[in-house]
This record gives C-alpha cells, sequence and structure tokens, in this order.
C-alpha cells in the first residue's frame, strides 16, 4: 500500500489559492492509479515513487503549477526507443496543453486545465510499466547530440550594446545561454520576440538566468 506524506499537505496548503485544487486532485488522480505510490519531497517538489523509482512529481508557483513524468519522453511517446500506448486522443489533449513550463502539461492555472482522467491514467499506468520493465531514464549524454549553439543576430547586437548583460551571457554555460536564445527565437511573432529580447537584456543585465523565477521557488 501506499502512503502519505504529511510534508505534501503542508506543501499544498501553502500554495496559493488556485494552485490548491489542482495539486489535491493530482495526488488523488496519482493515488488512485498506482495503489503502491510512496510521497516525498524533492529537490523541493511533491515526487511520487513507485517500486524505489521516481515516478512523477508536481510543484506549485506564484500563477500556475506543474505536473510531470520522470520518463516523460517516452510515457508521451516522443522517445521511438519506448513508445506510450495512450490513444492518439490522449496525445492530442496533451499537445494542446504543452508550452512554457516544468512537466509535459504545461502552466496549469485552473483545473480545467487538466488532462482527461482516462488520459492521465493512461499515462500514469504507462509510466509505471517503464518501472516495471526496468527501463531507465536516458543519461545526459543525449544532450551532446543537440545542434550547435547559434547566438541570433539581434541577440548578439543587443548583448554588445550593454556590457553587463553580455558578461553574465558569457559567463553562463550553454544550457543557460541556450535557454534564452529558445526563449526569444521561439516567438511567433516579431512584437513578441522585441519583447522578449528586452526583457533578456534586463534580466541578463540583473545577473539572472531566464529560469530563476523557477529557481526562487
Amino acid at each position: 500500500m501506499g502512503h502519505h506524506d504529511a510534508r505534501i499537505d503542508d506543501y499544498i496548503a501553502g500554495s496559493a489559492g488556485f494552485a490548491q485544487p489542482i495539486l489535491r486532485q493530482l495526488r488523488e488522480a496519482v493515488h488512485a492509479t498506482c495503489p503502491e505510490v510512496g510521497e516525498s519531497l524533492k529537490w523541493g517538489m511533491p515526487s511520487f515513487g513507485y517500486r524505489g523509482k521516481i515516478l512523477c512529481s508536481m510543484a506549485a508557483f506564484k500563477q500556475h503549477a506543474s505536473f510531470g513524468f520522470w520518463q516523460g519522453a517516452r510515457v508521451l511517446g516522443e522517445d521511438p526507443a519506448k513508445p506510450a500506448k495512450a490513444s492518439p486522443g490522449a496525445r492530442r489533449a496533451v499537445e494542446r496543453k504543452g508550452g512554457e513550463g516544468m512537466g509535459q502539461f504545461g502552466r496549469l492555472k485552473q483545473l480545467s486545465d487538466l488532462p482527461d482522467p482516462h488520459a492521465l491514467a493512461g499515462f500514469m499506468m504507462q509510466a509505471m510499466k517503464l518501472i516495471d520493465d526496468g527501463v531507465a531514464r536516458p543519461s545526459g549524454k543525449v544532450a551532446a547530440t543537440r545542434a550547435p549553439l547559434v547566438v541570433p543576430d539581434d541577440l548578439a547586437t543587443a548583448l554588445k550594446a550593454h556590457a553587463e548583460a553580455r558578461a553574465t551571457f558569457d559567463r553562463f554555460p550553454p544550457g543557460q545561454q541556450r535557454e534564452y536564445i529558445d526563449w526569444i527565437t521561439g516567438a511567433k511573432r516579431d512584437d513578441t520576440r522585441q519583447r522578449r529580447l528586452a526583457q533578456a537584456i534586463a534580466w541578463l543585465g540583473e545577473g539572472k538566468p531566464r529560469n530563476w523565477k523557477y529557481m526562487n521557488c
């Protein structure tokens, strides 16, 4: 049988009002699908374990909550070596929820942002099966195959004009540099890109990484 950790109760109670029902419903869904699940706090966030392995986790931030599986890519069928068995309809439901934010379900701001209960249960069962089958999470060596880091022209020009921002950017490791680059180049509209560029320069000038808000939570 699974168990509840009182620290998770405290975490939920201390979260923003909008996040509390989201976290409670996610917690109930995890326990309903996986009666053996155990709870703990890892990296300051509620974590759910199954047979000694991390199954999934959730978190609350100032304006949104998040939920994700430890082997998210495989659970959602993004890893061709271990495709998920969830239905195409369930996959589309998750894809519509995608976007910025931790986990695989985007920024959760209200209960309606959660995936369909049956879809979520299907993903849970897939995540459990991966653990039952002894499938390990891919190692960090996969990151070595990523495309070379290329600084876009508009960001390079802005950095040249702001010495402090450029010093911070140059000091960051490639992963943190890429976070800024991907955020800026991921904008679909030119005005959005310009706003992100200006915000990036402001944050870099203050010595902040792209996801500094998450790091403070």
